[in-house]
Parts: C-alpha cells; sequence; structure tokens
C-alpha cells in the first residue's frame, strides 16, 4: 500500500515533534510522525538533568558556553556549529515554553539554574530530576493536539527510498542522491507499506541498546544511522561513543540502566571508592565535576584497580530535605532497592549514553542526501566533538529542528512526490527457530561492544570486534533475505550496522582523543596540554 505526505518523519523524540511543531502549521502540506513504539518511549524522556542554554547574562555569555563545549569536545568540535546552537539557544528556550514546557525557577521568577561537569557556570535548566520526561509531555500534549499531524505509532521504518529502489547503481560516491520517503512496517496488516514524501527527516534518537548495558531504553537500536549508511549517506564521528560517567549500579537492570543525573555532582555530591576514599584528585583538578569522559575512564580505572563492580557517589554530607526536593525521583528509585541518598553511598558505574556521531549535516540538518535532513542524536552536527558537553544534546535537537523545518519550508516546493517507486518486494517468514536465533544475535552484538568496545579500546580488541560483526553481520543478512520483515530481524540488522560503524571508525583513528581512547595511543601530557591551548 501506498501513502503520500509532503514531510515524512521518522522518530518521535524532542527532535521529531519538535521539527513536526515548526512544519505542521507552515501550510506547506501533510505531516506524518513515524515512531516505532509510542511517543513516550523516546530516549528524550531519558534526561534527567536538563538542557543548557545562556540565560542569567549578569554572570554568564556565550563565549563561555562556546569555550565549556569546545573543551569537552577535546577541539574536534566544528567551532561554527558550536556557535551556532549556543547562540540560537535562548531562542528554543523560548519555543519550548510555548509548547507548555515547565522549568523550575527560584522565587523570583527566575530560572533555577543547575551546574554539571565541565560547564563554567550554572546554565542548566531543569524540571527537577525529570526534566526530559517534562518536554516529552508538553511536545506530545502539543503534537497531539495538532490536526496537521498525523502520529503513525507503532510503525517501523526498514528502509529509505532512494534512486537504488529504481533500479540505479548508487555508489557512496554518486552524486545527488535522492530520498523519496521510506518503506514502513505496518504493525496491524505485518506487511511494509511505502510512504512517499517530498522531504524527510530522520529523528531516530541514540544507540545505546548495541551495548550490554545502556542508559537508553531498548528503542535505541540506532535505525536512522543504520538505514542512511544502506543508503549511501554520509556517517562521521561514530568512535565518539560516550559513557555516562554514573548509572546506578543494579545488575538486575541493564537496559535500561538508571541514570544518575550528573546534576547531583554538580549539587555537591563526590565520587568515592566503597570505602569512602576520594579518587578524582589523580585524574583531574575538577575532581567529580571533570567532563565525562575523564570521569568514566578514571571510574573504569579504579574498578579496575581494585575489582569492584562500581564505585560511589556521595551526597550524604547535603541537606537531606534539599536532596530529596532537587532529586525526588532518584531518591525514590534508590530506596526502593535499599539505598536512602541521604544516608547511604549510592552504587555506581558507567554505561553506554550517548552518541556524538552519527549522519552528518550541515547548519540546516540536511545530509549528503537531497531531500533528507536528520536532528538530534541520529545526527552529527559537529557540536559535540569528541565528547558531549553534559545537557548540550537537547538544546542541540531544539535549534537544529527549528532550523531544519526552517530550510524544509523554504525549498520543499522544488520537490515532487516520486510516483515510479516500486512497492515492497515480500517474501518469506519468520518462525520460532529464527526469533531464538535473532534474540542471541542480539545478545552476541551487546556482549562484542562491550567486551571490545567500551571506555577503553586497543588495536587487538578493534580487529577482534571487526571479526565477530562481519560474522553476525554475513548471518543476519542471509537471514534477512529468507524471512518476513518483521521489526526484530530489522533491529538486529541495524544494530550490526552501527556497530561496524562504530568499530570500523575507531580503527581509523589513529590517535586517543575525546571518548575514543586506545591503549595503542596513550595520551602523552605535553600533548594534551598544547592542545588544550588552542
Amino acid at each position: 500500500m501506498k501513502h503520500q505526505f509532503d514531510f515524512l518523519i521518522i522518530g518521535g523524540g524532542v527532535a521529531g515533534m519538535s521539527y513536526a511543531l515548526k512544519v505542521a502549521n507552515s501550510g506547506k502540506g501533510t505531516v506524518a510522525l513515524i515512531c516505532k513504539t509510542t511517543l513516550d518511549e523516546a530516549n528524550t524522556v531519558k534526561a534527567q538533568g536538563g538542557i543548557a542554554a545562556v540565560t542569567n547574562l549578569s554572570v554568564d555569555n556565550f563565549e563561555k558556553h562556546i569555550h565549556d563545549t569546545m573543551v569537552a569536545g577535546d577541539y574536534i568540535s566544528d567551532p561554527v556549529a558550536v556557535d551556532f546552537v549556543v547562540r540560537n539557544a535562548p531562542g528554543a528556550i523560548d519555543d519550548l515554553l510555548k509548547w507548555g514546557v515547565n522549568f523550575d525557577k527560584c522565587d523570583d521568577g527566575s530560572f533555577d539554574l543547575h551546574r554539571e561537569g565541565g560547564h563554567s557556570e550554572f546554565r542548566i535548566l531543569h524540571h527537577a530530576d525529570d526534566t526530559g520526561f517534562e518536554i516529552q509531555r508538553a511536545l506530545m500534549e502539543a503534537v497531539r493536539a495538532n490536526e496537521h499531524i498525523t502520529v503513525l505509532e507503532h510503525h517501523f521504518a526498514v528502509e529509505l527510498i532512494t534512486q537504488h529502489n529504481l533500479g540505479m547503481d548508487v555508489q557512496r560516491t554518486t552524486p545527488n542522491i535522492e530520498c523519496y520517503g521510506a518503506y514502513i512496517l505496518n504493525p496491524v496488516s505485518g506487511e511494509v507499506d511505502t510512504y512517499l514524501s517530498r522531504v524527510t527527516l530522520m529523528a531516530t534518537g541514540g544507540t545505546g541498546a548495541v551495548y550490554a548495558t545502556t542508559s537508553n531504553p531498548n528503542v535505541a537500536t540506532g535505525d536512522g544511522i543504520a538505514m542512511v549508511y544502506r543508503a549511501k549517506g554520509t556517517i562521521a564521528n561514530m568512535e565518539f561513543v560516550q559513557f555516562h560517567p554514573t548509572v546506578l549500579y543494579n545488575p538486575a537492570e541493564t537496559h535500561p540502566a538508571y541514570l544518575i543525573t550528573e546534576a547531583m555532582r554538580g549539587y555537591g555530591a563526590v565520587l568515592r571508592l566503597p570505602t569512602g576514599e576520594e579518587f578524582m584528585q589523580k585524574y583531574d583538578s575538577r575532581l567529580s565535576l571533570a567532563p565525562r569522559d575523564i570521569v568514566a575512564r578514571a571510574i573504569d580505572q579504579e574498578m579496575k584497580i581494585h575489582g569492584l563492580n562500581h564505585v560511589c557517589l556521595d551526597v550524604t554530607h547535603k541537606d537531606a530535605e534539599q536532596t530529596k526536593k532537587h532529586f525526588p525521583h532518584i531518591y525514590e528509585k534508590c530506596l526502593s532497592i535499599g539505598v536512602d541518598i541521604t544516608k547511604d553511598l549510592i552504587p555506581v558505574c558507567p554505561s553506554a549514553h550517548y552518541m556524538c556521531g552519527g549522519i552528518k549535516v550541515d547548519l540546516h540538518g540536511e545530509s549528503s542526501i537531497h531531500r533528507l535532513y536528520a536532528v538530534g542524536e541520529c545526527s552529527c552536527t559537529g557540536l559535540h566533538g569528541g565528547n558531549r558537553l553534559a545537557s548540550n544534546s537537547l538544546i542541540e535537537a531544539v535549534v537544529y529542528a527549528k532550523s531544519a523545518a526552517q530550510h524544509a519550508i523554504e525549498t520543499i516546493d522544488n520537490y515532487q512526490f516520486n510516483e515510479s517507486v516500486p512497492e515492497w518486494d515480500a517474501v518469506g517468514m519468520l518462525t520460532n527457530e529464527e526469533k531464538v536465533l535473532i534474540t542471541q544475535s542480539v545478545k552476541e552484538v551487546g556482549d562484542v561492544m562491550s567486551n571490545y568496545m567500551g571506555i577503553v579500546r586497543s588495536n587487538l580488541r578493534l580487529k577482534r570486534a571487526l571479526r565477530r560483526l562481519d560474522l553476525l553481520y554475513e548471518e543476519t543478512e542471509g537471514l534477512f533475505k529468507r524471512v518476513k520483515a518483521t521489526r526484530d530481524i530489522c533491529e538486529l540488522r541495524n544494530m550490526i550496522n552501527v556497530a561496524y560503524l562504530i568499530a570500523r571508525q575507531a580503527q581509523e583513528r589513529k590517535e586517543s582523543r575525546g571518548l575514543h581512547y586506545s591503549l595503542d595511543y596513550p595520551w602523552h601530557a605535553y600533548d594534551k596540554k598544547n592542545l588544550n591551548k588552542k
């Protein structure tokens, strides 16, 4: 079955919904928002800490935020993208407020700003310790109330449609590749339908689910990145996988692991060994407020030195009532496993958290494939460089969603629906035995990535990862050609593609930089010192 929408949006987090709200009232055509589960299961919901923007001009300014972002990104960040996001951040906050987002405020009406690792000033707007949930709530209400937006939940994007589907031999070097829409799996019929569009937005979120333990929801299988890669689009910086230093150590929960927000360290929490001994002084003068890559490596090192499964976060020296007020959800979650954060040390460990790379885009959010945009965690704007500064992700999504929407609105009249696109060629069926194979392969991908592509890497580990991923790829592609398309088999394909890209691009980087740390290319103190002068 064929469907036509002028604007096709794949993904329902803050990026997809804010873009949808921008284009819906433009009068330029119909809008479809594709979500593979429900709108409230997006990765946005898991963002506890907040959203970064310069709003207190009495002490903060754009130059400080730009500098903090460049330092955290290990000077790999694109200065133009950094400047673009930072200067447009206050306007993005205004948009969120108009859409009904409630940020915490002080008694005088000003924003109650937090400070997080890597930030030189208090500039994090938040809603208690569930900021992402609050943003998602407000945007969902606005989207569902907009009669111009068709929301299709439990629909799964299988492949992008390009000239390849018209019989053209499309290679990565082919000029002027165009996107005509996507093939979408219908949950009711079980068939793959054809969705034609004039412009398409990829807003599918992150890749955390390719690791055995992650703070991301299970839906974060890197679908958009994998689809664009298969469509011969440009993918960059995949080696920079951010591990959040502090997720709650609870072996019963690995997908998703419960996040202990960085704002808690900004509030004054201190990292300690289970014995109570501090250790961050050995690694960075900023102690527990060092950027995430430094803290995650420090924790990883201490766990290996002492043979630990976790370290601890100590907030017991702070006022108990204030702690419960600032972090009510964390307090309740920890209490549910027998930890009273006002009296007890919190067991924490690093976990796969955020993809700093992805689909390469320009300042309009447009990818190397014409008529195809990418916004949010699946995109690589250049903002994050080698390591994302805390709370820069949500603001990046809103800023680039607005830019992509404006560009799409201005150019959409240049494009027509491509009526010659063929429908999906459906073959095969899935047996219970094959479902077991898929489940096992998903587990293997997680084990390979966590064992060989974690916080610390080496050339030997990368080679082993690629060899095992090559075998998984061959097995899965062979299975995909024989069975009917389902969400399970499609997610597995995407996870293998993404895992391969992480390993391959890590192998190509012959240095330790940002989140990519290799035992074969250790940092030298002199090099690091001089780099930070840039």
